[in-house]
């Protein structure tokens, strides 16, 4: 039986080292990268239309991310599936793994840097905390 690596990707330095090592340490693993768009929440959820504008630009964003991940595969001789979701990111990446039956989560530290991680917390810490799937995360 393969193993199933799940990899949320947003193109961060993080993201991508944890792409490579997922290649490097699972070699004969199913490798996905998951790029999640982010749902507003409260006040802003309010402008359903600008929503629904968001969540294009969203996916559209995703797929051009998601192609820089498929690029990293090939670099290391690896296919790669890739996935657009939309939700709250450490919800969507740990209901996916859930939900599809993901051996391993494999997270970069950090996507951002500087005050939005500090005011938006944490998705690998809250994915570690919530998750009932191992989780590896790459420094």
């Amino acid at each position: 039986m393969t193993e199933r690596i799940l990899v949320p990707f947003d193109g961060s330095d993080p993201a991508e080292a944890a792409l490579e090592y997922a290649f490097e340490t699972f070699p004969d693993a199913s490798v996905t990268a998951l790029y999640v768009v982010p749902v507003p929440e409260g006040y802003w959820r309010a402008f359903g239309a600008a929503e629904e504008i968001d969540m294009k630009q969203g996916r559209e964003r995703g797929a051009e991310l998601l192609e820089e991940a498929t690029a990293i595969a090939q670099e290391h001789d690896r296919e790669l599936e890739t996935e657009v979701d939309k939700g709250k990111p450490e919800q969507t990446i740990v209901s996916q793994a859930e939900d599809e039956a993901y051996d391993t989560i494999v997270i970069g530290s950090h996507g951002r840097e500087g005050v939005s991680r500090i005011l938006l917390g944490s998705v690998a810490e809250n994915v570690v905390r919530r998750s009932p799937t191992p989780v590896v995360v790459v420094r």
